[in-house]
Order: C-alpha cells, then structure tokens, then sequence
C-alpha cells in the first residue's frame, strides 16, 4: 500500500501516505512490511567491491553514498514534504528553521546584493540581515509588509531577493503575496518565504509566487516541542541550488530527529484543526473584553490583511497575539504570570499552550507600531500559542490573567 503518492489525492491524504515508499519500509524480500520507516543510523555506507564505491559517487538524492547525504528516514521526510507542496521539485532539511532560511538565503545571494525584508519578520531573521549577512557584504533592508507600494520603491538594481513572512510570527499581518511576487519577478527577484505559520496545508506558497518555501519544522510538523528542525522545499532550480548550498556547508540531520518529526507529520492536519477552531474561539472572546485593545489574529475580521488570508489561505493555526489596554510592563507580567495552563517559553506548534511577551516596536525599521488606529499607550502585547488542551480550561486561565492585570 505505502508509497503511492498521488497528486489528486487531497493533503489530509498525503500527509498519510507520503514518504512511505517500499523499498524504505521493508526489506528486498519484503517492501513495504512496516509502516513507518525505521530509524537508519548511519555515518558510513558499504559497497561490495571498487566497482560499485564508484557508481555511488554521483551526487544523487535517494541513494547511500556516505551518512551526510542522508538515509531513507531523511529522504523519506523529505519526499513527504515535497509531497504537500504544490509546485515543489524537492525539500532540503536543516537542523533548525533559522538554519533554513539562512539557507536558502545564502542560496541566491552574493557579497554586494541587497536582500529586501518584510519589517515584520522572525527576530532571528532580521539579526541575520544585520549581522551575518552584512559581514558577508550583503545589505539588507526593510519594507512595510502592508505597503506594496514601499517595497516596489525600496527595489534597487542591486536588489537580488526578498524575504517574506506572511502572516508575521509576532504581529500577524498578512501580506499580499502573490502581488508583492509579481512585482518583485518583473525586477528580477528571487521571492523566499517563511511559510511557517500556515504551512503547505494552509498557503500553496509556490502557487501563489514564491521561488522558496521555508518552514520551522520545529513547530507544527514536530507538534511535540521536543525536535528542532527546517526544511526549504523549491521547484527544481532552487532545489538544486538549495541542495547544492546545504552540502557545501555540510547540512544534516540527525534520522532520529527525522523520524520524530515523520511522525508528528502524521497527525499534524488534525492537531491544526483543532488548534486552529480554539484560537479562533479564544481570539473572538478576547476581542469583547475591556482589558484588551486589540486582537492580532488573521482569521478575525479587522486585523490586518484579514481579507488576503481569506482569499489565499485554506487554514489557519494556534498562534495569535494581544495587545493589552493601556498600563504597564508590571501589569503585563502579573497577566502572564497568573497563567496556570500556558506555559512561559518561546516557539509555538506544539501540543501545549505557550505564552511570551512580545514588544514589536524595537523590532520595527519600516512601519509603525502600535498600528494604526491604536492608541499610543496600547503597547504591551503579549502572543498566545493554543495548544490541544480543552479551550473552555484555556478561557478559564485566561480570565485569571486579565483579573491579575485589572489588578495590578
């Protein structure tokens, strides 16, 4: 059965059945007798006589060669997420998701290029544009994520690609993406997007103009806070040069963390679904509430780019943020600290509810924050990640929250 990967197949299917091909679940006698493939550990890889040392030298996807070219519990990883992926030729893995975008970043940019970044990125983005990149010679530079407009004039002819986080991982815009890759294409641009917050399952990044999908493997595919990882999947000319990079640079993972993420990609459509119904529950109650100025989440009308996200996204996920009325830090601390079931801690995907402060306006080159329309002294956010407990429990912590902060 395992292995017949079929494009009319929907996702829900293919997260079943991708990355299941016989001959990585069994045995020449027996393929397919497993369902799961087994952990291949492995640095060195054996060949009977010089003859065929030789024929396995060609640089090549799904054969052994030597442990850093993987097993058939990468490939296997692999081949599931190119699987979901519309338009994707091959998925490159890396061992965080802050490696895979630095990844496919050093994939397609050169000392003397400037790389344009949404102003709403991971942290860690915009420190690499700061740091890493700008001591290789590459200059990087800011754009409102809401302004389509800004980023076609912040285009110069040095400009050779653009980073894109929709929707952003602490403030939630949703950009125009298929727009903002059609402008950037007709310059020339190589498009990357960090696609983690919908995953394939919810935004066909590809389909719709980027040239490189990143993704933490680490949140949602994972789902178990206890792997990190990322991968980068591409149509084949960015795969190659994706590919190309990440041996260069001597890029692996470990099996064991393949396989742990294998698995969580099993069940990720369901625990998306659910997560995804609470958050939204959990961001419309917090909406009527008076301690709160104001809900950042994509699948409530007002927040911003609410109408891209329901033209261009089939799903949604857990994560959302909150901008508390007025008060200050102290205020915000007694909030999250009277929080039973939300554990204090950074990432987000997985089975348990998280939550962090989150103050945008340090992180801001190119846009505004607070947005828009908000008051000044509404400034103190802080971002929810809804795990899989029951939400009524959830709502429950959350009003011990707010009575802290009336409180304080």
């Amino acid at each position: 059965m395992a292995g017949a990967e079929d494009d009319n197949h929907s996702p829900a299917t293919r997260l079943v059945t991708s990355g299941r091909r016989a001959e990585w679940t069994g045995t020449p006698r027996q393929p397919g007798a497993v369902v799961n493939p087994p952990v291949w550990r492995a640095s060195t890889h054996l060949y009977p006589d010089s003859a065929a040392l030789k024929a396995g030298k060609p640089n090549e996807d799904g054969h052994f060669y030597y442990g850093r070219r993987g097993s058939p519990t990468q490939w296997a990883l692999a081949d599931a997420l190119t699987a979901l992926e519309p338009g994707a030729a091959g998925t490159v893995l890396y061992p965080s998701g802050v490696a895979a975008i630095a990844g496919a970043l050093l994939s397609v940019l050169r000392p003397g290029d400037v790389l344009l970044m949404t102003d709403n990125a991971y942290e860690p983005s915009r420190t690499m544009g700061r740091g890493l990149l700008k001591d290789m010679g590459i200059e990087t530079r800011w754009f409102d994520p809401l302004d389509p407009g800004a980023f076609e004039a912040a285009i110069c002819e040095r400009t050779r690609a653009v980073l894109l986080e929709s929707p952003g991982s602490l403030t939630l815009e949703v950009q125009d993406v298929p727009d903002l890759a059609t402008r950037a294409h007709a310059r020339g641009l190589v498009v990357v997007l960090d696609n983690t917050w919908a995953g394939p399952l919810g935004f066909a990044a590809l389909e719709r103009g980027a040239d490189i999908t990143v993704m933490s493997l680490t949140k949602h595919a994972g789902g178990h806070s206890d792997v990190m990882m990322g991968s980068a999947s591409a149509g084949a000319d960015f795969h190659a040069k994706l590919r190309r990079t990440a041996q260069a640079l001597g890029q692996v993972v470990s099996p064991d963390d393949a396989s742990l993420v294998l698995r969580g990609l099993r069940t990720m459509g369901v625990r998306l679904e659910r997560e995804t119904a609470s958050a939204r529950a959990l961001a419309e109650w917090l909406e009527s509430r008076p301690e709160v100025a104001r809900v950042l989440c994509p699948m409530l009308p007002g927040s911003p780019g609410h109408d891209l996200w329901r033209r261009d996204f089939t799903g949604g996920c857990g994560l959302f943020s909150l901008v508390l009325r007025g008060k200050d830090d102290a205020a915000r601390n007694a909030f999250i600290d009277a929080l039973s079931l939300f554990g204090i801690g950074y990432s987000w995907g997985g089975f348990e509810s998280l939550v962090t402060p989150i103050d945008p306006a340090a992180l801001r080159s190119a846009s505004p924050w607070p947005l828009p329309g908000m008051d000044s002294a509404d400034r103190f956010g802080v971002r929810l990640s809804i795990g899989l407990e029951d939400p009524a429990d959830l709502r429950a912590d959350l009003e011990r929250g707010l009575a802290a902060w009336a409180a304080a």
